[in-house]
């Protein structure tokens, strides 16, 4: 599964805030990080707080792209829907 995850700097403790879904209906997560976005190490926040969320290992992610801006795309392996909701929530309506 392909996630789009909005990245917001907000200092203090790295959070997901949830998640929605775009007009594509691709699952958009929405996180907090204490490093500014186009820093390396929000990279590695980003998947390391994924990780630890959907209990799965940090090796099961892997950033497609977005390595310096606030939106990334982070491919997970083995992971659907059902374990978003699960991890985040049931699905956002509109």
């Amino acid at each position: 599964m392909r996630l789009a995850v909005r990245v917001t700097p907000r200092g203090g403790r790295d959070a997901v805030e949830g998640w929605t879904v775009d007009d594509a209906g691709r699952a958009v997560l929405k996180v907090r990080v204490a490093a500014a976005p186009t820093d390396g190490s929000a990279n590695a926040a980003v998947i390391a707080l994924l990780a630890k969320a959907l209990k799965r290992p940090k090796s099961s992610l892997r950033l497609v792209s977005g390595e310096t801006a606030r939106l990334k795309l982070i491919e997970a392996e083995g992971l659907d829907e059902a374990g978003l909701a699960a991890a985040f929530g049931p699905r956002p309506t509109a």
